[in-house]
C-alpha cells in the first residue's frame, strides 16, 4: 500500500495551531476532549473522502468544480470573496504561525534561538519555497509523506514516554463538556477539519490519478484513492491524540498551565527527561515545515481553480499564488509580529465557510457529472449529518464572536 493525497491533508492539518490547540485540551482538560477529536477525524474521513473522488472523476479539482456550480452572479462575487478571505488571506496569516511553530522546534532541537530577528522562519521559509518551486506533484508529496512520519515517531514515542492513563483515555471517547471548554472543543475540531484541506485533497488526487480513460480505471483510482484515506487520515488522528494525551500527562496531572509551543518543547525536560523534549521539537519542526509547504500549495490550487487560470505546479500564476502566501508568513514569522487579529478573522471566516463548503461538496458529488461515482444514499446521510454539524459550529463561533 503506498501513501498518497490523504497524507498531504494530515501534514496540513497537524500544524502548529493543531499542536497548540490538542496540548491546551490536554493540560486543560485532560482526557475530556478525546471525543471531539474522535468526531472530527470522522468527519474529516467522510469529507476528503468525497473531495477525492470529485478530483479523480472529474480531472479537476474542487475549485474548478465550484466555478462550475455557482454561475448566478449574485451568488458568485460573495461565495468567491469568502473563499479568497478564508483559504488564501487566512492561510496567509496562518502561515506566519506555521512558521513561528516550525522555528520553536529547529531551536529546541539545534539550540540555537534567535534576538530579535527569527533566522529559522527565513531558513525554513527557503526550504518550502524549494520543495514547491520543484513544480512536481511527486517530490512535494514524497517531502510530506517524511514529515508526517517524522511526526507519528516523534510524538508517538512522546506520548509512550510520557506513561499516559489508559484508562481515562479510553474514559475520553464518552462525549462530555466540562465547564468552559466550548471554545477549546471547538478550536479542536475546527483545526482538524478545515476547508483548505478539501480543495488540497481534490487537487492532489486529480494530480495523482490522472489521463483514466475508462470506468474500470476510475474504480481502480478510487479504490487506492480510499485505502489511502482510510490510513493517512487516522494516523493523523492518532498524532493529534497523542499530543493531547502527552499534554494530559505533563501539565494536567501535574497542575502546570501552557501558553504556546515553546512550553509543550522546554517543560517536556524537566519531567520526563531530555530525550522527551528534543522529541516534541522534532515533532513540532515537521508540524510546522509540513503546513509551511501545504498551506502555500491549497491556497494556489483554491485560488487557481476558482478564477480558472492554469494550475500547471510550474505556471507564473500558480507560483505567484504560493509565493505571495510564503512571504507573508515569513515575514510576520521573521520579525516576530503575532497576526493576532488577521488569525481571528481567518478562524471566523473558515468557521463560516465550513458548511458552506460542505453543502456545495454535496452538491458536486452528486452532479451528473460524477456519473456512477456520485453518492449513495449512506454517503450522503453521512455528508448531511457532517453539514449540520459544521452549521451548529459556524452559528457558535458567530455567537460568541
Amino acid at each position: 500500500m503506498k501513501l498518497g493525497p490523504a497524507t498531504l491533508v494530515a501534514a496540513a492539518f497537524i500544524g502548529p495551531g493543531t499542536v497548540v490547540t490538542a496540548s491546551v485540551a490536554g493540560a486543560h482538560y485532560g482526557y475530556a476532549l478525546v471525543w471531539a477529536l474522535a468526531f472530527a477525524t470522522i468527519a474529516t474521513l467522510i469529507l476528503q473522502e468525497m473531495a477525492a473522488r470529485i478530483g479523480v472523476v472529474t480531472q479537476q479539482g474542487l475549485g474548478e468544480n465550484l466555478r462550475h456550480l455557482v454561475q448566478h452572479p449574485l451568488l458568485r462575487l460573495p461565495f468567491y470573496t469568502l473563499v479568497i478571505a478564508a483559504v488564501v488571506v487566512g492561510n496567509a496569516a496562518y502561515q506566519g504561525g506555521n512558521l513561528t511553530g516550525a522555528s520553536i522546534g529547529a531551536e529546541t532541537l539545534f539550540q540555537y534561538r534567535h534576538s530579535e530577528f527569527n533566522l529559522w522562519a527565513l531558513v525554513i521559509g527557503v526550504v518550502a519555497a524549494l520543495v514547491l518551486w520543484q513544480g512536481h506533484y511527486k517530490t512535494v508529496e514524497r517531502t510530506l509523506i517524511g514529515l508526517v512520519a517524522l511526526m507519528s515517531i516523534a510524538f508517538l514515542i512522546t506520548f509512550v514516554l510520557t506513561k499516559p492513563n489508559l484508562f481515562a483515555l479510553l474514559q475520553g471517547f464518552i462525549p462530555r463538556l466540562p465547564d468552559g471548554a466550548a471554545l477549546t472543543m471547538m478550536a479542536l475540531i475546527g483545526t482538524t477539519v478545515v476547508p483548505y484541506a478539501l480543495f488540497l485533497h481534490a487537487d492532489s488526487a486529480r494530480e495523482r490519478w490522472h489521463s483514466l480513460s475508462s470506468n474500470q480505471d476510475i474504480t481502480q483510482a478510487l479504490q487506492e484513492a480510499r485505502q489511502d484515506i482510510v490510513i493517512s487520515i487516522p494516523l493523523g488522528g492518532l498524532i493529534t491524540l497523542a499530543i493531547l494525551s502527552t499534554a494530559a500527562s505533563a501539565f494536567f496531572v501535574h497542575q502546570l498551565t501552557i501558553q504556546g509551543p515553546a512550553d509543550l518543547a522546554l517543560s517536556m525536560e524537566p519531567i520526563f527527561g531530555s530525550f522527551a523534549s528534543v522529541l516534541m521539537g522534532a515533532g513540532l519542526f515537521a508540524a510546522g515545515i509540513s503546513s509551511a509547504i501545504t498551506a502555500p500549495l491549497a491556497s494556489a490550487y483554491a485560488l487557481t481553480g476558482l478564477l480558472g487560470w492554469s494550475q500547471n505546479l510550474r505556471g507564473s500564476a500558480f507560483r505567484a499564488v504560493w509565493a505571495t502566501i510564503l512571504v507573508i508568513g515569513v515575514v510576520l514569522a521573521s520579525l516576530s509580529i503575532k497576526p493576532l487579529s488577521l488569525i481571528a478573522f481567518a478562524q471566523v471566516t473558515n468557521g463560516i465557510l465550513l458548511p458552506l463548503i460542505t453543502l456545495f461538496l454535496l452538491f458536486a458529488v452528486n452532479h451528473k457529472r460524477m456519473g456512477p461515482f456520485k453518492n449513495s444514499r449512506m454517503q450522503n446521510v453521512r455528508g448531511v449529518l457532517v453539514f449540520m454539524f459544521a452549521l451548529f459550529l459556524c452559528v457558535r463561533t458567530l455567537v460568541l464572536l
